[in-house]
């Protein structure tokens, strides 16, 4: 690593910098949070990103996503992501699985990192999809892999309610009820998320914008990536011993 992370290193040090160089990260969704997140860990100097996430920028992105602009739309997200930390610093390796995550299909995701991405030092999981996300709990609690899970950051507009706790101390979330309740019946004893005590907005109806069988939730440029700045931040202490 070299001049880019100079401001860094008068924050944590050569040590610190050496850490984060180490380190490796897999981050699941690139997309408002996930890209966020990403950019800053590479900004950080952490050597080493796993970048899962299936999906093609579309113009409805570019209002939140660090990897949308008028020119990447229809791109894969985790390409885009890649050429992004490349710009910030050559030396950051990165490995992209362009892939859905599924329960059915995570261990065989996870057995496709190549041996130079391992050990996984954290896991960002920053999907929407709840089954998918109860998987990756389940697989990091039994392999003992720290894990920040970013819960809803749609239909809202106060990013300074955002705060970071267990997932059985949560409150108002929509999201975190629903995972409450599954991590309870899958007998996990905690998870730390990253959610928000606002009161979700009923999105007004838009034609044609769906997803998954629901109007798309509303969201605004400052508030995911609020979001994954949050969970970078907090990995970062976290790899580095830092309160």
């Amino acid at each position: 690593m070299s001049g880019e992370f100079s401001r860094t290193s008068l924050l944590i040090g050569e040590e610190g910098l050496s850490r984060l160089a180490s380190a490796s990260i897999l981050l699941f969704g690139v997309g408002g949070v996930g890209s966020h997140c990403a950019e800053a860990l590479a900004r950080c100097g952490v050597g080493r990103l796993i970048l899962v996430d299936s999906d093609q920028v579309a113009q409805s992105n570019i209002n939140r996503q660090a990897v949308a602009y008028q020119d990447t739309v229809g791109r894969g997200k985790t390409e885009v992501m890649a050429e992004i930390i490349a710009r910030i610093s050559p030396d950051i390796r990165v490995h992209q699985i362009p892939s859905f995550v599924l329960p059915d299909n995570l261990e065989e995701l996870w057995s496709s990192i190549p041996e130079e991405f391992l050990p996984v030092d954290y896991v960002v999981d920053a999907i929407d999809t709840v089954s998918a996300k109860l998987a990756i709990a389940q697989h990091c609690h039994r392999n003992s892999i720290p894990l920040i899970s970013s819960m809803g950051t749609g239909n809202k507009l106060h990013p300074e309610l955002f705060e970071i706790a267990d997932i059985y101390s949560t409150s108002v979330c929509p999201l975190c009820r629903v995972m409450r309740k599954e991590c309870k019946a899958r007998n996990l004893p905690g998870l730390k998320v990253l959610y928000s005590r606002e009161t979700p907005i009923k999105p007004r109806e838009m034609a044609g914008e769906i997803k998954g069988g629901r109007p798309a939730p509303g969201s605004i440029s400052f508030v995911p990536p609020a979001a994954g700045l949050m969970i970078a931040g907090h990995v970062v202490r976290d790899l580095l011993g830092l309160p």
